[in-house]
């Protein structure tokens, strides 16, 4: 399979062993020394025998040209597509996009992940480094190289933030601040629990405003580039769902559809298992009818609203003569300030805690892989159980009529 021969021509490598790889190519390498010649046959004689050939000129080739051979065969979802292709543009070909793959050592490896956690938060850490860890391993199913650098470096630690929902005042100055085209949006998030995506690719159709009172929530819309969008499926299966709607979420719904008619549209539909081109009518839309990008409506719509809404927090605590109320004032201007799309999802969730819904119904309304998830994310929302030992307790022994309650202890001279 592999053979050593001497070439007297080379005066540096003279033994020159040659060998034919999987695809039939042929291959050859020098080596000043016969013995090194005879150890590296035998290698690639082994390793053509049991499947791990590795191909000697594969290392050479820049991590670029892999990652972009890699990106473009997966078959990413459009959002997920969209976060490969900034992550790799602004974060990693930066710093070695020009280097061969098989130079990347852990060492580098774990440098540039040290780096990144100095400028970006630990989840976005880690959603980079996940792209970059999955190219290392496509190339090594390919055999391009022999291992992957980024197995066993170590990454920040995502700490659980515990969420502090918003009020119902601070979501009613954000309805109010919010251009009145979008109110809608508002009243969809806080009183249906719906991811930013879910929210944009509501349909007409899909809204039940009489007979059951409900929304049906079963795709999502997802930037394809800068200014296109396409119709995909939801976040997960179990996101596919019928959320109850209040009469006051309806109304809100109806007064905008009157307000702002809908037009039919050409979209890119996703949802199924070939793409397709088809019509559809969204509840939100751009001023000239267009399906609404997350960027776009985060920029220009969602960004002014939340800093309108926090300068009237800012006033209202500046006017404000308790010291209590106003540090509380200014506490919620801040969180206005940063809050996103999602803090609304999160203040439905606490609104369905507050009266009482258990874990499962929690998860079944916002979409939820399974309960687990919903615990993780709300679980100091709950009452601990310390409170509900006590409540248990105080139901029972906290009024006068306790003729039907065992006695604590035996009577005297019993």
């Amino acid at each position: 399979m592999a053979s050593v021969n001497r070439d007297p021509t080379r005066k540096r490598t003279p033994w020159v062993v040659r060998w034919r790889d999987e695809a039939g190519t042929l291959r050859k390498k020098g080596f000043g020394r016969k013995i090194d010649a005879d150890r590296f046959r035998a290698e690639v004689e082994h390793s053509l025998n049991v499947g791990s050939y590795i191909d000697p000129k594969g290392g050479k080739r820049t991590f670029r040209d892999c990652a972009e051979e890699v990106r473009k065969s997966l078959p990413h979802r459009p959002n997920t597509a969209s976060r490969w292709e900034s992550s790799l543009r602004l974060h990693v070909y930066p710093a070695f996009g020009e280097k061969p793959i098989g130079s990347l050592r852990p060492t580098r490896m774990q440098g540039f992940a040290t780096d990144l956690s100095t400028r970006l938060k630990p989840g976005s850490v880690a959603q980079v480094m996940a792209v970059v860890g999955a190219v290392f391993n496509s190339m090594v199913k390919d055999r391009v190289i022999g291992s992957n650098p980024c197995k066993g470096i170590t990454l920040p630690e995502i700490e659980d933030e515990e969420i502090i929902p918003l009020t119902v005042e601070m979501v009613e100055a954000l309805a109010d601040a919010i251009d009145p085209r979008y109110r809608g949006l508002v009243a969809v998030g806080a009183g249906l629990g719906v991811r930013q995506g879910e929210g944009l690719g509501l349909e007409t159709h899909r809204v039940d405003f009489l007979k059951k009172r409900r929304v049906r929530i079963e795709q999502q819309v997802q930037p394809l580039t800068k200014a296109t969008v396409a119709v995909v499926p939801p976040k997960v299966k179990a996101a596919t769902r019928w959320v109850p709607a209040a009469d006051a979420i309806l109304m809100e719904l109806s007064a905008h559809l009157a307000a702002y008619p809908p037009v039919e549209v050409e979209v890119e539909d996703h949802t199924g298992p070939k793409p397709k081109t088809r019509k559809a009518k969204f509840v939100f839309s751009t001023p000239d009818g267009m399906p609404l990008v997350r960027w776009w409506f985060n920029d220009h719509v969602w960004l002014p609203a939340r800093a309108a809404a926090a300068a009237a927090f800012r006033k209202r605590a500046a006017e404000e003569r308790d010291p209590d109320r106003r540090a509380e004032l200014e506490r919620q201007a801040e969180q206005l300030a940063t809050c996103g799309y999602h803090d609304l999802r999160h203040f439905y969730a606490s609104l369905l805690i507050r009266k009482g819904l258990n874990v499962k119904v929690v998860a079944a309304r916002l979409g939820h892989a399974n309960p687990t998830e919903t615990l993780r994310t709300y679980t100091h929302l709950w009452p601990d159980d310390e409170d509900r030992s006590r409540e248990a307790i105080q139901d029972v022994f906290g009024h006068d009529q306790m003729a039907d309650v065992p006695s604590m202890r035996p009577s005297v001279g019993a």
